[in-house]
Formats: C-alpha cells, sequence, structure tokens
C-alpha cells in the first residue's frame, strides 16, 4: 500500500513538472471586444443610461456576472485550457467588471490582474488589459491619448501602451487599441481612424528608434479592415512574406476569404479585430516561433444562426432589447508563440 501511494505522489509530481514546463515553454496573447461589459450603476459623467438597471436594457448584476462567465470561458478554452498571458480588451466600463473578471473562481487560479485607466470615451467604454502575473511583469503602463486636430472639443478612447517582462527575460512593447467607429458612415469618419494610425505609427518609431529589435504587439478593434487605408498605408502593417515590412498583420490572410473574420455586417463577415507583430517577433533567432494557424477563435458555442442573412453570426448578449445571454458581437483573436532559447535582445 505504501508503494502504491509513493508512485501515485510521484506521478503527480511529475504531471505537475510536465504541465508547469509546458506552460512555461509557450507565450499567448489574445484580443476581445467584450461588447458593451457594463457595470449597472449609473455614472452621471458618462452616456451609460442603456446599460443601468432602469435604462431600456435593464442591466442588472445577474446579467454582468452571466457575462462575466461567458467571458470566462472564452478565455480559458481559447487555448486548450492554458488561458492566454496578455489579453487585450475593449468595450470594458471600468474596474468593477475587470475586478468581477479575475476575481472569478477559473481566472484567479492563473493570477491575472488588470490595467485599466480611464478615458474621455463618451460611452465610458475603454480598453483594458489583462495579464498572468505568474508569466509577466509589468515594467510600464501609460494612455496615449487621441485628440483630433480636426475635431477638438471630440471626446476619444485612448491607446494603452503596456511594458511586459516575459519569463525567457524578453520585453514586450503590447499596444491596446479600440479606434472610432464607423456608426454615421465608414467615409465621414475615416479621418479618425487615420490619425489614430498615425499617432500609432509614431509610437512604433518611436520604439524602434530605441532597439531595433524590439518586440511590438498591436491589437485591437480598429473598425478597419486589414487592407484598409489606415492599417495597410499610414500604419504600414503588411503581410508576413513582403520584402522590408517592419509590422506584420497576422489577419491579412484572411482578406481573400469570404465567410471568414471577426465580426459580420449583414451578409459581410471582416475582420475588424487584429493581431500586428513587429517583423523581429518572425526574425529566426527571435525566442517567439508562431505555434497556431487560425488566429481567430471560432467555435461553434461562439455563434448562433443567421435567420435574415443566412449562415452564422457572432452569438451576442442582446438581440435588440431582447437578452440572449451571449457574448459579443465580435469573435476574440489569438496568436501562440513556442519560446525558444536563445534569441536577440528585445529590451
Amino acid at each position: 500500500m505504501m508503494k502504491t501511494h509513493v508512485l501515485l505522489l510521484l506521478l503527480i509530481l511529475n504531471t505537475l513538472f510536465v504541465n508547469a514546463q509546458s506552460d512555461s515553454s509557450s507565450f499567448a496573447i489574445a484580443f476581445y471586444n467584450t461588447e458593451n461589459f457594463f457595470d449597472p450603476a449609473n455614472d452621471s459623467l458618462t452616456n451609460d443610461d442603456a446599460y443601468t438597471l432602469e435604462g431600456s436594457n435593464r442591466w442588472s448584476y445577474k446579467k454582468m456576472y452571466h457575462k462575466r462567465d461567458q467571458l470566462v470561458k472564452v478565455f480559458l478554452s481559447m487555448n486548450e485550457w492554458n488561458p492566454p498571458d496578455l489579453i487585450g480588451l475593449a468595450e470594458i466600463e471600468n474596474t468593477v467588471v475587470l475586478k468581477a473578471l479575475i476575481l472569478h473562481p477559473g481566472m484567479k487560479k492563473y493570477g491575472y490582474h488588470f490595467i485599466h485607466f480611464e478615458s474621455p470615451d463618451t460611452r465610458g467604454i475603454d480598453v483594458a488589459v489583462l495579464y498572468r502575473s505568474t508569466k509577466v511583469t509589468i515594467l510600464e503602463t501609460y494612455p496615449i491619448s487621441i485628440q483630433f486636430p480636426f475635431d477638438p472639443h471630440s471626446n476619444n478612447r485612448s491607446i494603452l501602451y503596456v511594458k511586459a517582462l516575459t519569463l525567457s527575460s524578453d520585453t514586450i512593447h503590447f499596444l491596446v487599441n479600440h479606434w472610432t467607429s464607423r456608426f454615421g458612415g465608414a467615409g465621414a469618419t475615416i479621418l479618425k481612424r487615420n490619425y489614430y494610425a498615425q499617432v500609432l505609427r509614431e509610437k512604433v518609431d518611436s520604439l524602434k528608434s530605441q532597439n531595433r529589435n524590439a518586440l511590438i504587439c498591436i491589437v485591437g478593434d480598429f473598425n478597419d479592415y486589414p487592407t484598409d487605408f489606415s492599417l495597410y498605408h499610414i500604419l504600414k502593417a503588411s503581410e508576413i512574406n513582403k520584402n522590408g515590412a517592419d509590422l506584420v498583420n497576422l489577419m491579412l490572410k484572411y482578406s481573400s476569404f469570404q465567410n471568414v473574420g471577426t465580426h459580420k455586417n449583414e451578409v459581410f463577415w471582416g475582420c475588424l479585430d487584429q493581431i500586428i507583430l513587429s517583423a523581429p517577433f518572425l526574425d529566426s533567432v527571435s525566442h517567439f516561433q508562431i505555434q497556431n494557424k487560425e488566429f481567430i477563435y471560432s467555435p461553434d458555442f461562439l455563434l448562433m444562426p443567421d435567420e435574415k442573412y443566412g449562415g452564422f453570426k457572432p452569438f451576442r448578449t442582446y438581440t435588440g432589447l431582447k437578452h440572449t445571454g451571449g457574448f459579443s458581437d465580435h469573435l476574440p483573436v489569438i496568436v501562440v508563440f513556442t519560446i525558444k532559447k536563445g534569441g536577440i535582445d528585445s529590451s
């Protein structure tokens, strides 16, 4: 009997060791537009009225926690139950909902912390970052404010900058975006997204001037597609195999695909949500080697039949004013890296 217990203990310890080794030999980065993840309390400084107890959506703490549970299901399942080390989020109202996420039992055991700054956004929705404190050390973080010179009185979401140190001793510069929406028409708002791209490009150039091998990861809901002028020409986020490209947009591979994307507008699927990497991530001497071939996470539970336009569409929290209890009107994106020994200095 004693030998049996000893063998069982050794087996458990060996499994834990293998899992720990596997966990430390990979690194995953994700982004998810959570679609209106609000705290039901009324904020008198923002236009959050629809998502309050008395608002048109009759938003409640029960609904908020149900949405929290749905989001956690996504985070925990999207990398084969080894959740991402860095998660960029959009449409987060405040620290109340972020605390609800990281204190969920499924998330808490992974040591998640969050980074969030209030932005001037009229609706009070911001970008944020979740990070696994056992895998990532935060060195620096701040918001990059956006003030359009042609619309100086507008209230815009900031770009969130995070400088993170990984267990492989690499420094990652992580930038989370949620650019101006197309509400009112793509043409009418294009100058605003072009300006976001200009500010972001200036930040990239600044980081590269300090270290030409800087590992830069840009994620977000850009409300533009990978081939649009803002991303392809101003930010200069190009294809993986384009010679001389210093930024690579992983989502460009989907541009020629039909019925594939992160967001559906009537019949059209497209990639508003993207992951963009600096070229050193893809260098042969980098610590990082991309492991996954598909960057859009689209399991069946995130989709529902589209009765109006055919096929499927993202399973949302609301359909009109009806609470359907889904997830979001966007699909998440993720890149998973295998960590190699050796490599270049990315600090």
